[in-house]
């Protein structure tokens, strides 16, 4: 993906509210099935990660690899993530 679809996809992302949180719990495997069901559905979404900046951090990348999508931005406890669905119009 190029600076241009990631600017284009943050513009987009500014109004979003988050749709997953992440707590005290951390990355578990229900979360992350929510997360991919909300890509799934939405394509992009905001994540709030309650934690550590470090830990963040480990969690978005942890996120991205797992589902295969695409960090976008992070500022602060949000992280945006895109995935593309193919069966989307």
């Amino acid at each position: 993906m190029n600076t241009a679809d990631k600017k284009r996809l943050r513009a987009q992302a500014h109004s979003l509210k988050p749709v997953i949180m992440i707590g005290n719990a951390g990355l578990t495997s229900a979360v992350l099935a929510e997360i991919e069901i909300a890509l799934d559905h939405h394509e992009l979404i905001k994540i709030r990660i309650r934690a550590e900046k470090e830990v963040r951090e480990q969690i978005s990348h942890q996120i991205c690899l797992d589902t295969h999508c695409e960090l976008i931005q992070r500022i602060g406890q949000i992280s945006t993530v895109y995935r593309h669905n193919p069966n989307k119009p």
